[in-house]
Formats: structure tokens, C-alpha cells, sequence
């Protein structure tokens, strides 16, 4: 098996409407990344990460012909989830169909790029890896970015952390700790842990010192 990160550049092919106008924006207003899909016909439905402008995004998808349904789920006034469902191109479907074929598994997240290209993960046998890149039309150009690797799926920094850790930020979020003015204390945290405070403490700290060297490595 082989695992391939690749980067396809459609050219003319007619895709949704809303994809192109937040890759083909002068300024990008929005990254987005698909986070996974269910493409069958007739329908396809995509969960989406996006952040920057949500209301233009938002805009965007509601003048999409292609868009049947959407939902936006804010994690804050830039973040956020989203949910579409619609029906796709046959030009759409022609460029994405081959990755879904033989022995082929496309690995989450897929990068929307600025430049109107998309950025992906395959897994599969090296001839049905060769076999799509050839399936796809002519006028897309195919860019082999990496071959292996160590990661095979983009890891969360979240996972990183000791369940009691997990617990431990979720509270602090609860409670206000992390807020501006702070809400909470340490000592608030360890009385919803059941802990010492010197303990909740401990677990904030190690928490944060992960989830920010986290966020530099590599």
C-alpha cells in the first residue's frame, strides 16, 4: 500500500460555485478544510472547518445553485462548522470519482487552497493511485506533493493530552478561567475536579504547556 499527499489544480472544470469564489478571492476571506464527505449519486454531502468571514462564507453557499442544504455551527465569531449537502457537477464528479475507486481511501482533512486547487491524502495500491491520477480529465493538473511518510491522518493536539488533563481545561472552560476578565481560579477548577488545587493546578499547566508547543512542532 501506498500513501500519497497530493494537490489537484482543476483548471476549466466547472465546480460549485462556492468553492471557487472563496479560492478564486483576490483575498482569501475564508480557509477551509473538509473535514469528510459522502459523495453518491445523485447527492454529496461535505463537513467543513471553516475559518475567517463565516457571514461571507455563508453568503457564498447561499447563492450556490448546487447548495440544497446547509447549517452553520459557530465555535466563535471566525470558526466554526459546516454542514452541505446539494448535487454536484459532472465535472465535479469526473475529478473525484477516480480517488473513490479500487483499493483507494481518501484521508480527512482536505485543504481548500487559495490559488483554486485542493489538497489531499490518498491510501491504496500503487496501481490504483497511478490509475486515478490518469482518470482524471485532461485539463487537471495532478502534483505529488509527499510518498509516505510517518503520519497518516492529521493529528490533534488534544489528543495529546492525560484524560484527567482533557477533564481538567474542559471545567476551566466551563467555569470562565480562560475568560477575560477570569471568571474562575484554580481552586474553582479543583473543587469541580473533586482535587486539590495545587493538583488542578498541576493538570492546567501541563495542559497548556502541550497544547501550545502542540500547536509549533514540526
Amino acid at each position: 500500500m501506498k500513501r500519497v499527499r497530493l494537490t489537484v489544480h482543476p483548471g476549466g472544470l466547472d465546480l460549485p460555485a462556492a468553492f471557487e469564489a472563496v479560492t478564486g478571492a483576490r483575498e482569501p476571506f475564508a480557509e477551509v478544510e473538509v473535514v469528510n464527505w459522502n459523495v453518491g449519486p445523485p447527492d454529496a454531502a461535505f463537513l467543513l472547518r471553516v475559518r475567517g468571514d463565516l457571514d461571507r462564507f455563508e453568503a457564498a453557499l447561499a447563492t450556490d445553485p448546487a447548495v440544497e442544504d446547509r447549517e452553520l455551527v459557530a465555535i466563535d465569531s471566525s470558526e466554526g462548522y459546516c454542514f452541505v449537502a446539494g448535487v454536484g457537477s459532472s465535472d465535479a464528479r469526473a475529478l473525484w470519482e477516480p480517488f473513490a475507486r479500487g483499493s483507494l481511501m481518501t484521508v480527512p482533512p482536505a485543504e481548500w487552497n487559495g490559488d483554486g486547487s485542493y489538497t489531499f491524502a490518498v491510501v491504496g495500491r500503487d496501481a490504483d493511485i497511478q490509475a486515478a491520477v490518469e482518470a482524471v480529465p485532461d485539463v487537471v493538473r495532478v502534483e505529488i506533493e509527499s510518498v509516505g511518510g510517518e503520519r497518516l491522518a492529521a493529528d490533534s493536539v488534544v489528543r495529546r493530552l492525560t484524560t484527567r488533563q482533557r477533564e481538567a481545561v474542559q471545567r476551566a472552560i466551563e467555569l470562565g478561567y480562560y475568560d477575560s476578565p477570569r471568571e474562575a481560579t484554580a481552586t474553582d477548577v479543583a473543587d469541580a475536579l473533586g482535587c486539590a488545587t495545587s493538583t488542578a493546578a498541576a493538570h492546567l499547566r501541563k495542559a497548556e504547556a502541550t497544547l501550545v508547543c502542540g500547536l509549533f512542532d514540526g
